[in-house]
């Protein structure tokens, strides 16, 4: 599967899948890719602060923040150039050339650094892509490294499908492995063991009805200790 590959051979087979994709990536994943826009209003970015969208695609999400959190500072990266063409594209469209800085590289690299800057992030955002990363933990890790003090962590990603009945996890999964995709139940199932009872440092997990999807903001030091302590896999 395409997740075991390393960073750079993910990327080829992304710039693959995507060079023809990106130019419907838009209008075909709005019916599938559930909770994006109720990650977008829980940002709840304040005048000032800096967020960045880890695998930002055709930057969909980044226009609407834009939109809706005009005084933000906005940043995107993908390991897909050819993701980054339609990012630049839509940006260009939108008006938003010059409020968001994108950036071609890996998610387990991520750093103010890899954007030319050293003040870090308030949040970083994972849509849909946090699945997609090679190494995911190492991904979390970064960008926990890369965020403020206070900062914090957005995911929205694939549940494990149980309420769909097998047939339907069956038909779905099926369907997104044409895309090199496949949801990581352990991912899910890790955060619910960390979060359950504990509120502590703003964690907050949201799993949608048939456990299609789930939403899960948390503190730095939380991701990062959900990484390094492999809870994912106990």
């Amino acid at each position: 599967m395409s997740r075991e590959l390393p960073a750079k051979d993910h990327a080829a087979l992304m710039d693959l899948v995507y060079r023809r994709q990106r130019y419907v990536y838009d209008l075909t994943r709005k019916y599938y890719l559930f909770g994006r826009d109720r990650l977008i209003r829980e940002l709840a970015l304040k005048p000032g602060e800096r967020l960045v969208e880890v695998g930002c695609g055709t930057a969909r999400n980044l226009v609407r923040i834009a939109r809706l959190y005009p005084d933000a500072e906005l940043f995107g990266l993908d390991a897909s150039q050819e993701m980054l063409k339609s990012a630049a594209e839509s940006l260009a469209r939108a008006g938003l050339s010059d409020r968001v800085r994108l950036v071609h590289g890996y998610a387990e690299n991520l750093s103010p650094a890899l954007f030319g800057e050293e003040r870090p992030f308030d949040r970083a955002a994972f849509s849909y892509s946090l699945s997609m990363i090679p190494d995911w933990r190492r991904a979390l890790v970064a960008a926990g490294s890369a965020l403020s003090k206070s900062g914090s962590i957005h995911v929205v990603d694939f549940g494990d499908l149980t309420g769909l009945g097998r047939f339907g996890a069956s038909c779905l999964r099926g369907w997104l492995s044409l895309f090199h995709v496949e949801p990581r139940v352990e991912i899910l199932h890790g955060v619910e063991r960390q979060t359950a009872g504990n509120s502590a440092d703003g964690a907050a997990l949201w799993v949608s009805p048939a456990r299609y999807a789930f939403l899960w903001k948390c503190s730095k030091v939380e991701a990062e200790a959900f990484a390094l302590t492999d809870v994912a896999d106990r």
